[in-house]
Formats: C-alpha cells, sequence, structure tokens
C-alpha cells in the first residue's frame, strides 16, 4: 500500500492511498471463510454453501466491504502516527478518485481532502497577566440571607386587627345603588383577598385599621382594574367580571398574618439541617461560607471567561480552511439545507478557535480529566439546584445518586465533561500566569461583568 500526503495550503491537504490486491486479499479469503460458516442459501443447510457459490453471490460485496475497512484503519493510523493536527473528518476528493469496479479491479486509488488545523501559539506564561475577582460577602448580604431563611421559615397566624401585607377571608356580597344587600347579586363566603395589592389606594385605604367582624364598603372593580383578578375574587367568568361595576360589602371573619420565624435552634434544625449550627454566630458563619463558595463559582467562571478572551485576542485572526468546513457542516446537517450552514457558519469559528486553544493549553498544563473529576462537577450544579428550593443539607448519598443520574444523559454529560475541563483549566492557568487578585463588591462585580458583554 502506498500513502502519500500533499499540503495544498497551509490549512488543507490531499491524502491519497493507493490499495493492491496484497493488501487486502488475505483478509477477504478470511471474510469468505467466516461466511461461509453462517451463510445459509435455499438448497443448502447452514455452514454447507458451496465456497463458488458464496464467492459469487457475495464476494464482490464481501471484497468492497474489507477493502472500506482497511481504508479507514490506514487513514486513521496514518494521521495517528504522523500526529496530523486536522479538523473534522477526511471528506473523499471525487476529482482526485478514478471510478472504481469492485468486481473487475484489483488496484484501487482513493483522495481525501484533509482540512488542517490553523498553526498558532496559546501557551501561557508569566508575561500573561490576567485579573481574577474576588467577591467579598459583606454584613448586608448575611443579614439578607438571614432575613431569606426567615421567611422561609415564618408561618401565618391569626390577628385581631388588619396591618399592611395581611390576608383576609370573609364573606363579599354585592350591593345596589342604595348599599343594600342585592337581590340575586353575587354572594361568596370565605373570599380571600391582599388588600395590600389593590391598585387604588383609594379602596385600599378602607381597610387600614379594620377588626374582626368589621363590615367595609368597597368597589371591587375601581380596586383591581383587572377582570381577570375580579373574576377569580367573585368565582365568574372574565366576561361577566367585565360588567361588575357596583360596590361590595366585606365582612371581616378572618385576619392572617404572616410573621418571619426568629432566630433560634428549631430554625437552624429546619434550615440546615439537625444540629450543623448551634448558635447564632455558626449560622451566620455558615450563610457566609456557602455566599462565598456561590461567589466562588461566579469568580472562577468569569475568570474562565476572561481567559478565553484574552487568549483569543492574543493570537488574533487565523486562517481556517473555510470551504473544507463549510463542506463538512453540509454533510453533518444537510436536513437542514445550505441557508443553515451560512447563517451559522461565522459563529462556529471562534468555538472552533478557542477549543483548539484548550486542547494546547491543556496539552501544556497537563490538564487531565477523570470520570470522578467529570462527577464532583455534576455534584456541585446538584447541589446548586436543590439549593434554590432550600434543599441545602441532602445527604451526600443523595446527591451522588442523582448526579450520577445526570451523567446518564448524554448532552448533559457532555456539558459538565467541558464545564469540568473549563474549571481544571483555569486552576492550572492561575498558576501558569501573573494573577492579580482584585476584592470587589457583587455590585462592582456585576457592573464590570455586565461591561464586558
Amino acid at each position: 500500500m502506498n500513502i502519500s500526503f500533499e499540503n495544498i495550503d497551509k490549512v488543507s491537504a490531499l491524502l491519497t492511498l493507493n490499495i493492491e490486491k496484497a493488501d487486502y486479499e488475505d483478509k477477504v479469503k478470511t471474510a469468505l471463510k467466516d461466511f461461509s460458516k453462517k451463510a445459509s442459501l435455499p438448497g443448502f443447510r447452514a455452514g454447507k454453501v458451496p465456497a463458488s457459490l458464496i464467492q459469487k453471490r457475495f464476494g464482490t460485496e464481501i471484497k468492497a466491504e474489507e477493502i472500506n475497512k482497511l481504508l479507514g484503519t490506514e487513514i486513521n493510523k496514518y494521521i495517528r502516527e504522523n500526529k496530523i493536527n486536522m479538523l473534522a473528518e477526511p471528506m473523499p476528493n471525487e476529482e482526485k478518485t478514478p471510478a472504481m469496479n469492485f468486481e473487475t479491479q484489483d488496484s484501487f486509488t482513493f483522495a481525501f481532502d484533509i482540512a488542517l488545523a490553523p498553526e498558532f501559539d496559546a501557551k501561557l506564561s508569566k508575561k500573561d497577566k490576567l485579573t481574577y475577582y474576588d467577591i467579598k460577602v459583606d454584613d448586608a448580604l448575611v443579614e439578607q440571607q438571614v432575613q431569606s431563611y426567615c421567611q422561609r421559615g415564618g408561618q401565618h397566624v391569626k390577628a385581631d386587627s388588619y396591618e399592611a401585607r395581611d390576608m383576609v377571608k370573609g364573606t363579599i356580597t354585592q350591593l345596589d345603588d342604595k348599599n343594600n344587600t342585592l337581590e340575586g347579586g353575587i354572594s361568596v363566603e370565605d373570599a380571600v383577598m391582599l388588600p395590600e395589592y389593590m391598585k387604588d389606594d383609594k379602596e385600599k385605604a378602607k381597610f387600614e385599621g379594620a377588626k374582626l367582624g368589621d363590615v367595609i364598603t368597597f368597589n371591587p372593580a375601581k380596586a383591581y382594574g383587572s377582570a381577570t383578578e375580579l373574576a377569580s375574587l367573585l368565582h365568574i367568568t372574565k366576561e361577566e367580571a367585565e360588567a361588575v361595576t357596583s360596590d361590595f360589602s366585606f365582612q371581616i371573619t378572618e385576619i392572617m398574618r404572616f410573621e418571619p420565624a426568629k432566630l433560634s435552634q428549631e430554625l437552624y434544625d429546619k434550615m440546615l439541617g439537625k444540629d450543623v449550627v448551634k448558635s447564632e454566630e455558626e449560622f451566620r458563619q455558615f450563610i457566609k461560607d456557602d455566599i462565598k463558595k456561590n461567589f466562588a463559582s461566579e469568580s472562577e467562571y468569569q475568570f474562565t471567561q476572561d481567559l478565553r478572551s484574552y487568549v483569543l485576542n492574543r493570537i488574533g485572526k487565523v486562517e481556517f480552511p473555510e470551504e473544507l468546513l463549510k463542506r463538512f457542516m453540509k454533510l453533518r446537517n444537510a436536513e437542514k439545507g445550505e441557508e443553515y450552514v451560512e447563517d451559522n457558519f461565522e459563529k462556529t469559528l471562534p468555538e472552533l478557535l478557542w477549543h483548539l486553544a484548550k486542547e494546547q493549553i491543556c496539552d501544556q498544563l497537563e490538564v487531565k480529566v477523570e470520570h470522578e473529576d467529570v462527577l464532583e462537577t455534576a455534584k456541585t450544579y446538584t447541589r446548586i439546584q436543590f439549593a434554590q428550593y432550600g434543599m441545602i443539607n441532602l445527604p451526600e448519598e443523595s446527591i451522588t445518586n442523582y448526579a450520577a443520574e445526570m451523567l446518564k444523559n448524554e448532552q448533559q454529560a457532555q456539558g459538565l465533561v467541558e464545564r469540568t475541563v473549563e474549571n481544571k483549566l483555569a486552576a492550572k492557568a492561575k498558576e501558569a500566569v501573573t494573577l492579580k487578585v482584585k476584592e470587589v463588591t457583587m455590585e462592582e462585580f456585576r457592573k464590570l461583568t455586565e461591561k464586558k458583554d
């Protein structure tokens, strides 16, 4: 077998393979022999079909199959041994590949277009200077989170008089133009309202200082200004609500007030788990550490984004084998048509360049990712997801099981692998470059990131 590799330009090449009969003859004989052992044709028992008949019926097909297998093996071997930095996959060059007949020919020539990666230097050194933002946790943020826990641990209690944000329950009854109960009018028992959210201030003011048993006359149409909300309150259709303009009476039978929980061992255990913390000081420290971890995650992500921008800007514009890459993209997205390629091709180039740069930096810094690393990333995301619902102190076994399920989803797993690579790359990069750590508040950090976006 003869293999030749010809550079067409800096980013494209032609790979040509000349295959002779001696290269595949033994493989075809072995394949025919294996096939004959299980072949079954009418009039013959399985495995007893004459070799001459097997050759006549299936010889050409098996020959073509074995040549194609050999072709794939030799291409991959050549690319691997010669360390060809290739983009996409080899694509057949029909102009350079002569027409062939597997039945009559013994020698074959195959030509493939190869898209080569551009050459550039993405390696990092102490000459490279980057900033890492350390987001500080101030007392106001801790207090805000403390109050959030108190709200989540709070409960509704009964009250004797109305205050802002209280919920009132009672009987609402439609009145006539003389403020008497309208015969056949609308009446709802156990109607529930939050006067604080009424849109009309005058109607809202009628509930100030109201007590249990009080009867208040108000106009719900004015109070809410929405047929949808009025329909929900009065248990009627939206169309019926649009026609309601009269006053109603509301007799208060219950006032419910939400009271945040007080700082106590009961709250700490409810929010964080039994005896995780045992004092207000420990509670606040736990919250501070938790916020710090979340901030660190944001800082790491921003550093990765800054590293990407810095490296791509330093590399500058590079030459890609655009025609070959477009051709490959069309093959991979045949069902989406050429318009898809034209609309999306330019967007893929920065992503491709960053992918190549990451590979180069990972090689330089010896970044390696194991399954356990990806699992840890999945567990981190799992904790974040559950924390959004206030589930902070879940058992480690539950976290691990949930993370393992995430990794069974191919798309999720690929995303987690990518994030793990970038996390480990960022950690190594911080050691390789000259790093300036800048302490900022969360507000300052948000402004910085918004400006960069």
